[in-house]
């Protein structure tokens, strides 16, 4: 009896201890923590795919749009000069005033786009420049051909929205190899210009080639519907569930998967101001990254420009001198006439196209120097060595080392726009990243401004005085470069100030 009452009173004690051991558990662990992500752990964990070779191929077409559009004008300027007898300033201000149209709607198309989103402003201004660029084929006077270039320069302000979806779509590991590689398709554009002002230009005439250049820009517009709007750009606006969607169609497209939990991300409310690339966090780094791309866009089409009035004019090394009094007499004639008819030549197209090439050329350097040295110490070598190459111009050359030394330029103004365009798209959050590569083109169009007259206008007037300004201008870019205060290299895109 007595073994049978210890046993019952020993059930008990057992059992409180059980319930006591898990009530201690249950106590120790709490309440689990639901788990959450940020896009950009999303986008890091879904990883790269076929996705993003798609963003990639559509995207990266937006810079074959753009350049045909901008280098529209080396190739068609000795035409329009004879077809309306102009003077050098008036085809230099051609150029001008599409870069001007850029520089005025760069900035109000960021702001847009930072509050709208990027798809959309894309796809207007797509929509919008082969528009006005078709009507400028059938202009009926040059001051119409003037205004509606300056319009179509307003369309193509919008096309680094497409630069913006790639960025903010792209792992951090893949940033430094894929935009660099979208060089590619500017080049591709550059090419195809060239390639179709040899063959439309001597036959069809300006106009055509216009026409036929506007095409690739509106089959464009109807692939776009592939992409999808941004996601950093959704959760910065609130609209996390469209987000979340994107990120899954993503993970499907890619044979990936998402993170376990829920989307969780700061919403700021103040977005795309201007003020903010000014206030005391960012003012330094955008004075410096405005300096520099006024450098290199004024450093890159000076060399577009330079390179056509190098070849029009037949400036090498004894080419004036070897010149008959025939051809003396013509040129006085021409020089006191409007009309100053200079065509290009097959062997001038050929050049072009060597020299545009050379865009190309240091895209493996580039691509290994941003991701090992960084982008800073990189832009400075490019920038400096830039310089030095529009100072090697002033040196009695061939026709065979102009085009050498102009290979070498156009190499090295690309890596320096390459470089630029990936240092801006990371160094400002996603509330700001639009309105700031939009402020930045906008000041860059500066550059672009002043390369036609001093590449078409000083350079007749004085070589010496033209190449080296060009090369000052580079000096300072490089110093500017060096000095910046943030390097972006393995660094996460930012989401908020």
């Amino acid at each position: 009896m007595q073994s049978e009452s210890k046993m019952a009173s020993r059930e008990p004690e057992s059992v409180n201890t059980i319930h006591l051991e898990e009530l201690h558990q249950v106590t120790e662990d709490g309440p689990k923590e639901q788990k959450t992500y940020t896009v950009q752990e999303a986008v890091e964990y879904i990883g790269f795919g076929r996705f993003h070779i798609m963003l990639f191929l559509i995207m990266g077409s937006t810079g074959i749009v753009e350049a045909m559009e901008i280098m529209l004008l080396a190739v068609v300027s000795p035409l329009i000069r004879c077809y309306w007898h102009l003077e050098n300033w008036q085809v230099a201000f051609v150029t001008t005033m599409v870069f001007f149209g850029y520089m005025l709607c760069s900035i109000f198309l960021g702001f847009l786009a930072d509050r709208y989103g990027r798809l959309k402003i894309l796809l207007i201004s797509f929509i919008w420049a082969a528009y006005f660029s078709l009507l400028t084929s059938f202009a009926p006077s040059y001051g119409w051909f003037v205004f509606l270039r300056c319009l179509v320069g307003c369309g193509v302000a919008g096309h680094s929205q497409g630069l913006i979806i790639k960025t903010e779509f792209l792992p951090t590991k893949y940033r430094g190899f894929m935009l660099p590689l979208s060089q590619i398709f500017w080049l591709t554009g550059s090419l195809l210009i060239i390639g179709l002002a040899s063959v439309i230009n001597p036959t069809g005439g300006w106009r055509w080639l216009i026409r036929t250049a506007s095409l690739p820009g509106i089959i464009l517009i109807l692939v776009f519907k592939f992409i999808p709007e941004s996601a950093r750009f959704n959760v910065s606006v609130g609209n996390s569930q469209a987000a979340v969607t994107t990120l899954k169609w993503i993970a499907k497209v890619n044979c990936s998967v998402m993170p376990e939990g829920t989307l969780k991300e700061p919403m700021s409310e103040a977005r795309g101001r201007f003020l903010d690339l000014i206030d005391r966090k960012y003012i330094r780094t955008s004075l410096q990254i405005w300096i520099i791309w006024l450098g290199i866009a004024f450093a890159y089409y000076g060399v577009i420009l330079a390179s056509s009035e190098l070849l029009e004019h037949n400036m090498v090394c004894g080419a004036e001198q070897s010149v008959t009094e025939i051809d003396m007499s013509q040129q006085l004639e021409g020089s006191q006439s409007p009309c100053r008819c200079h065509f290009l030549s097959p062997d001038d197209y050929q050049t072009m196209i060597i020299s545009t090439v050379g865009e190309i050329a240091l895209s493996p350097l580039n691509i290994l120097g941003i991701n090992t040295v960084g982008r800073r110490i990189s832009l400075f070598f490019t920038m400096g060595t830039t310089g030095i190459f529009f100072l090697l111009l002033n040196i009695c050359l061939t026709r065979t080392g102009l085009i050498a030394i102009l290979f070498c330029l156009r190499a090295l103004v690309s890596a320096n726009f390459n470089t630029i365009y990936i240092y801006t798209a990371e160094v400002y959050p996603t509330v700001m990243r639009a309105v700031g590569l939009g402020a930045s083109g906008s000041i860059c169009r500066i550059g672009a401004m002043s390369a036609p007259f001093i590449a078409q206008v000083l350079m007749s007037a004085s070589m010496v005085g033209a190449l080296c300004l060009f090369a000052v201008v580079c000096f300072i870019g490089a110093i500017s470069a060096v000095t910046l205060p943030i390097e972006t290299k393995g660094r996460a895109l930012q989401q908020i100030k």
